[in-house]
């Protein structure tokens, strides 16, 4: 989704990048965001965050999937590897069992904990709330 791009997310493109000759990132387009992470979701819409996640020089690629899941994405574009977080590392992948199919891989990133997107954005309106005091 990576509706507010935080130290965190620059860690794990940064390594998926290293593991990679080209990395194409996939997000959640706002509906499909509002879908998962409900209401007030996202803070940015698609076009901002695609221009930021695509402004990295890690990144030599970005794509919005209108689907609740990236599968039809994956199954087009058959990546030699895809990337997650290691949050999923007990939970079950999107397309997972299609990339493992052809030989492909399911690398699973390590993140940078104490970053998130909700925490990212309260911090600000805290500060902000403290500079108006």
């Amino acid at each position: 989704m990576f509706d507010l791009l935080h130290p965190g997310h620059i860690a794990l493109l940064s390594q998926a990048k290293q593991k990679c000759d080209r990395l194409i990132v996939a997000l959640n387009s706002d509906d499909s965001t509002r879908k998962i992470r409900g209401k007030g979701h996202p803070i940015q819409h698609e076009t901002a965050r695609a221009l930021v996640i695509a402004s990295l020089a890690d990144v030599d690629a970005v794509t919005i999937f209108q689907e609740d899941d990236p599968l039809k994405l994956i199954q087009m574009v058959k990546p030699d590897i895809m990337f997650k977080g290691s949050t999923f590392a007990t939970k079950p992948i999107v397309g997972a069992d299609f990339v493992k199919s052809y030989g492909g891989q399911v690398c699973l990133i390590n993140l940078e904990f104490g970053y998130n997107s909700l925490e990212t954005a309260n911090s600000f309106l805290e500060s902000m709330s403290q500079d108006k005091q």
